[in-house]
């Protein structure tokens, strides 16, 4: 079987050596990691055990390593979403993210031809924000990774869209990932905050920029979703009812039926299920959804890109969700990395 080039657009990394950052500014929960073996690390907040990751978490070869074990050319880097740390004062979100950046834009530079980098903003402040979005620019990275809402504000908030609209205007993509969802306090059993949580986040943000008009408002913008667009394709018939009944409480921002916006966003292929694929693909089109696994994580795709090689005969189909869908959404051209 030829082994078609592939790009995986969601994966995550860490810096190996994390600043005490609740020693330096003097409050909060931080995550640092502990090096207790060669092989992996303690990721700590503070002194309460969070989880455990491999070195294929921070270390560059380890990651080439397994790109090279499961035939993947290219993986897009973003931080873990436990450091989006949108709670924090904006001057020390903003330091935070300078450091994630830096670390991921390193990367890049001494493996441009494997890594493309997605870089970390401080939400809190809109300011800041486009600051470290144009700097992230400079030192060439492609777009940024931001999470599913921001403290109490979805990203219908008017504070959120002057960032959208900086992204469109300097060429930058988004990947929205789910994060510290709503209802956590029910969801401590069962993994229920991974397994439930994560879904509703995902439809959460679809919604918010869909009912807002932010897609309509900017129409370049390139936005991509993680885990599939999470429950937001299993609930699209339920939203546009909504919309058509409720008119007077649903298209208060926007009189666009929710469905029209079908095919103006990315969803990564990360849903764990071939019928699930095959909906997706067909509910937004086979140019909208493209490779994301997770990595290096276990809720994610253990064998990246054996769902869709498994699901998919059509090579056309193949070539689109494996790699031509993400050199559009990131605005790169394969010849970038040969």
């Amino acid at each position: 079987m030829e082994n078609l080039f592939s790009i995986d657009i969601h994966t995550h990394i860490l810096p190996k050596n994390i600043p005490n950052f609740n020693k330096k500014f003097g409050y909060g929960e931080y995550i640092r990691l502990n090096h207790h073996k060669n092989c992996c690390a303690k990721m700590m907040m503070n002194d309460k055990f969070f989880r455990e990751v491999q070195s294929n978490c921070w270390d560059i070869n380890s990651r080439i390593h397994d790109c090279n074990n499961f035939n993947i050319n290219i993986q897009v880097l973003s931080t873990v979403p436990v450091m989006f740390s949108y709670w924090t004062k904006p001057k020390d979100g903003l330091e935070i993210s300078k450091f994630l950046n830096d670390d991921i834009a390193e990367k890049v530079s001494l493996n441009s031809k494997r890594f493309v980098g997605l870089g970390n903003l401080p939400l809190q402040s809109t300011d800041l924000s486009i600051k470290e979005l144009e700097r992230c620019k400079k030192i060439g990275l492609k777009g940024v990774q931001i999470g599913s809402h921001v403290n109490e504000f979805n990203l219908d908030h008017y504070s959120i869209f002057p960032v959208f609209q900086a992204c469109q205007d300097l060429d930058m993509s988004v990947f929205i990932h789910p994060w510290w969802w709503m209802s956590k306090n029910k969801m401590e059993k069962y993994w229920l905050s991974w397994l439930v949580g994560m879904p509703m986040e995902t439809s959460l943000a679809i919604c918010s920029l869909i009912f807002s008009g932010t897609f309509q408002k900017l129409p370049n913008l390139r936005v991509a979703f993680a885990h599939g667009g999470g429950s937001f394709p299993g609930t699209i018939g339920r939203i546009e009812h909504g919309f058509n009944v409720r008119p007077d409480l649903v298209a208060v921002d926007n009189k666009i039926n929710p469905k029209e916006y079908l095919g103006k966003f990315w969803l990564d292929s990360l849903v764990h299920s071939d019928k699930m694929l095959k909906y997706i693909v067909d509910l937004v089109g086979e140019n909208k959804v493209l490779l994301g696994t997770d990595y290096p994580f276990p809720l994610g795709e253990l064998k990246p890109g054996k769902l869709i090689n498994d699901t998919y005969s059509d090579i056309k189909i193949k070539r689109k969700l494996l790699c031509s869908n993400a050199l559009e959404w990131l605005n790169m051209k394969k010849k970038d990395f040969i």
